[in-house]
């Protein structure tokens, strides 16, 4: 007797980014909780009386039906990427980003786009991810540690952040009322006087942070030391993106140089 396949669960996830692929379809990068980043076809989904125009938007959470995964080759590669779409309603989110905060969202995406690998799902970081947009249009101060936090996650969740409660080469613990520095290529690491110091202190509290897996509680603890870890995070993303300035940010500068 045949047994009936089940329709795979919607999964869950925000648009990252779209790219042309026709006259009408486009190719989406998404950020799903349960697969991580997939490439996915949306076809016809430009023409005028598509239901998906409206929700196929960066930075609003959706449910979406994806055709089956790639298929691999006998060692195990993908033999393609881009899967199909079958089906997308909205799940629901706050009000469509507009002026800085929208640049922050852009941000973060072009983060994601180029750290993550596709179908390697991280669901702690898409938490991150959803529970930070809605923090983008607050102050900047609130903006900074929110983005500060979602940065350290995500460097954790792609396995480049050293237990920040060790110092890296010798595995001391880290005492808190020591300073140090963490370096790309070191680590944790005595902090030196061309090094932008941080207390022991504060990695102390963000290690206990991130092994809780609470981002409310990173984010307290990066509004606590924000001075310190904005050049300190900046410099880990620039050093493992291997770019000094990301698109975003370029675009972000560029606009802010012809405000008077």
């Amino acid at each position: 007797m045949a047994t009936t396949r089940r329709p795979a669960a919607p999964l869950n996830a925000y648009v990252l980014h779209r790219y042309d692929w026709s006259e009408s379809s486009l190719i989406l990068d998404l950020f799903s909780r349960e697969q991580g980043r997939l490439a996915v076809a949306a076809k016809g989904v430009k023409r005028p009386y598509s239901q998906l125009r409206s929700v196929l938007l960066p930075f609003q959470r959706i449910h979406v039906n994806v055709g089956r995964p790639p298929k691999s080759d006998e060692a195990g590669e993908s033999t393609s990427e881009v899967q199909t779409l079958r089906g997308a309603e909205w799940a629901g989110g706050g009000a469509m980003l507009t002026g800085a905060a929208l640049f922050s969202g852009f941000y973060m995406n072009e983060l994601l786009m180029k750290l993550l690998a596709r179908h390697d799902p991280h669901p702690a970081l898409f938490d991150a991810y959803a529970q930070t947009l809605p923090l983008l249009p607050q102050g900047d101060d609130a903006v900074q540690t929110a983005l500060r936090a979602f940065e350290i996650t995500l460097l954790h969740e792609v396995g480049v952040l050293p237990d920040l409660s060790l110092v890296t080469n010798t595995l001391e613990a880290v005492e808190e009322d020591r300073s140090y520095a963490l370096l790309p290529e070191a680590g944790v690491a005595a902090a030196r006087s061309t090094d932008t110091a941080i207390a022991g202190e504060a990695l102390i509290h963000l290690q206990a942070a991130l092994v809780h897996g609470s981002i409310a509680a990173l984010q307290a603890v990066c509004a606590q030391w924000l001075p310190a870890l904005k050049p300190i995070s900046r410099g880990l993303l620039h050093y493992h993106l291997g770019s000094p300035v990301l698109r975003t940010r370029q675009v972000m500068l560029d606009v802010q140089s012809l405000d008077p």
